[in-house]
């Protein structure tokens, strides 16, 4: 974050303003919205995130459930449609009631829904890595932004592997897009040449990728060190990572780091292709602490299998989860706009062994990390931060982004404030 966007951060936060209003539910529940493909292109990644939550809601509710009342799972399946995400978005706020939904994974789908919460005034805590250039005062972005996955990854690429020609190939939607514009505009911040970048994007549920790693392999063969930054989601990293391994390109050749490859996409196929290869998260089921231990033998227990995996979109479900129960204690009520004030500042363990923070951008503090695919689809983290980072909302590589910071802060409460003009545009509480 520029130093322009943290002075005016501090300048302009104020006390917080929050609403002690009492609960005033009818039903004998909370009920809690759980959004998340269980079919389709992207029930892969996201069928873990809705047993995930259905855990920590049953942990929940064995601790007391939250306000002397126990806690309700209403779980849709928006089927990797869009559109039907926001239908089920709607469904679950206007006629299900829910105090809040975790849920989505691909932006699109987030930014299908965002009206809908927006409108509703309700909460939505988003737990994907996602491209930045975005603050909702009704989302809490609890994956990570460019500055906690992308940019380190590159760097890391750059500094410790000499990387100096770059592929960045991506599935085809807003996050590869804008992430990618990102990345493309960093490196040639850093003297990247634009011939030294290929940039190719593939509809969802590619499986012909032939052709485009005969064109990696072109490209890489100029004599320069050559890597490939995938943003490529969902089922067709399996066929893209294949025809790696049967075109013999190895992670010593061109080495490609993941942001949307982890353990769970990993379980089930053949990882031999796969070894030496990185993915960049903010969390691996590998990670050494008492914390990690205690939370994948509870996930074993409930899902009733130990061959199970956890990976970072669950780690972010469970901080979301954790900050959205304590601001709700903190507030005493589910009401949106109280939890929305409450919720700013407060602290909650990841399982890397600190402390995950929400802040006033609504995006969280988080640990990178850098770890190498092993053959037992496991990872060995090669690289870390030295200590957590905090999300930025708005990249300091693109104009137009560079000026703007989120503050949902009385008085504030902008989440696109620019610092030169002194103006707040787009949504403004």
């Amino acid at each position: 974050m520029t130093i322009l966007k943290r002075i005016t951060t501090a300048a302009l936060g104020a006390a917080l303003l929050t609403s002690l209003a009492p609960a005033q539910a009818a039903d004998d529940t909370i009920k809690v919205g759980v959004l998340h493909s269980l079919s389709g292109t992207m029930a892969i990644s996201e069928t873990t995130l809705k047993d995930t939550m259905l855990m920590l809601i049953d942990e929940q509710n064995k601790k007391g459930g939250l306000l002397g009342k126990q806690l309700e799972a209403v779980v849709v399946d928006p089927a990797s449609n869009w559109p039907l995400f926001a239908e089920k978005a709607r469904e679950l706020i206007a006629k299900d009631k829910v105090a809040a939904v975790f849920g989505c994974w691909t932006s699109v789908s987030r930014k299908s829904v965002l009206p809908v919460f927006e409108e509703l005034d309700s909460l939505l805590f988003y737990p994907v890595q996602y491209e930045g250039e975005e603050s909702s005062k009704n989302v809490f972005y609890t994956g990570a932004a460019p500055n906690q996955q992308a940019i380190p990854a590159v760097d890391y690429l750059m500094n410790e592997l000499g990387v100096k020609r770059w592929v960045l190939a991506g599935t085809d939607y807003v996050y590869p897009r804008t992430t990618n514009k990102i990345l493309e505009a960093y490196l040639k911040a850093k003297g990247v040449a634009a011939d030294d970048i290929m940039i190719n994007y593939t509809p969802f549920g590619h499986s012909d990728w032939q052709s485009i790693v005969a064109d990696i392999k072109k490209f890489g063969s100029a004599g320069k060190k050559t890597a490939v930054v995938s943003t490529i989601n969902g089922d067709a990293n399996v066929p893209f990572y294949k025809e790696l391994g049967n075109q013999g390109v190895s992670a010593e050749d061109i080495p490609v780091v993941a942001f949307s490859v982890g353990e769970e996409e990993l379980s089930g196929i053949d990882t031999k292709p796969l070894i030496g290869h990185l993915a960049a998260w903010n969390y691996f089921m590998s990670v050494e602490d008492e914390t990690n231990d205690a939370f994948i033998d509870a996930w074993h227990a409930f899902i009733k299998n130990d061959d199970r995996v956890t990976n970072d979109p669950m780690e972010a479900h469970y901080i979301g989860f954790n900050m959205w129960v304590e601001a709700v204690k903190k507030a005493g009520t589910t009401d949106a706009k109280a939890v929305q004030d409450a919720i700013i500042g407060v602290a909650v363990p990841n399982l890397s062994g600190g402390l995950a923070t929400m802040m006033p951008n609504h995006h969280i503090t988080k640990p990178v990390l850098i770890g190498e695919i092993q053959d037992d689809g496991q990872f060995v983290t090669v690289w870390s931060t030295a200590g957590t980072v905090v999300g930025d909302a708005w990249s300091d590589y693109l104009e137009g982004s560079k000026d703007i910071i989120a503050d949902w802060r009385v008085p504030l409460a902008c989440g696109n404030y620019n610092v030169k003009t002194g103006k707040c545009s787009g949504q403004n509480y």
